[in-house]
């Protein structure tokens, strides 16, 4: 399944040729959304990978993509490092020092800094989904980062892909 083989055709005249066959599986599209919470206590980044696993499971898609997204104006979604907790200070303190609380700021909330931090981060990263699983590398993991916390939460998955129904071959 997924596989390329090859397979030999004629071409006008009777000569033959190698090309390559493609082994796709045929299924029906699936498109499905998970609603998840997320409370957070501080700015920080809250690893909710297990998360997204879990809604592309769920979704029985195998080969397609997830859409993670925040609606929040203060908060973002991430793909970074999850084997060294140092990776997510570095990342936090960084931000601090790329975007000061200035008294400038004319927000009357106060939460200026969130507001830029968290579009520098984006609301939503996009991983694709292969045999079942996430397309990560070794060390990625999904965050969801908190720029104005404590907060209740929520963050969306959307898993649009194929799910198997059978097998198709063309040559």
């Amino acid at each position: 399944m997924g596989g390329n083989f090859l397979c030999t055709k004629k071409q006008p005249g009777g000569r033959a040729f190698d090309c390559p066959q493609i082994n796709i599986m045929k299924g029906k599209n699936q498109m499905e959304k998970f609603e998840y919470p997320v409370r957070t206590d501080e700015e920080g980044f809250y690893n909710v990978t297990r998360q997204v696993r879990d809604a592309v499971r769920k979704s029985g898609v195998q080969d397609g993509v997830c859409v993670i997204y925040s609606p929040h104006t203060t908060a973002g979604i991430t793909i970074n490092e999850n084997a060294d907790p140092n990776v997510v200070k570095d990342m936090l303190f960084g931000l601090k020092k790329t975007f000061p609380d200035r008294p400038e700021y004319r927000h009357m909330e106060g939460n200026t800094t969130a507001h830029l931090k968290a579009s520098f981060m984006g609301s939503s990263a996009t991983v694709l989904i292969e045999n079942g699983g996430l397309v990560l590398g070794t060390w990625q993991g999904i965050y969801f980062c908190e720029f104005d916390g404590p907060r209740n939460r929520r963050f969306y998955v959307k898993v649009l892909g194929s799910v198997p129904q059978g097998e198709a071959r063309f040559c």
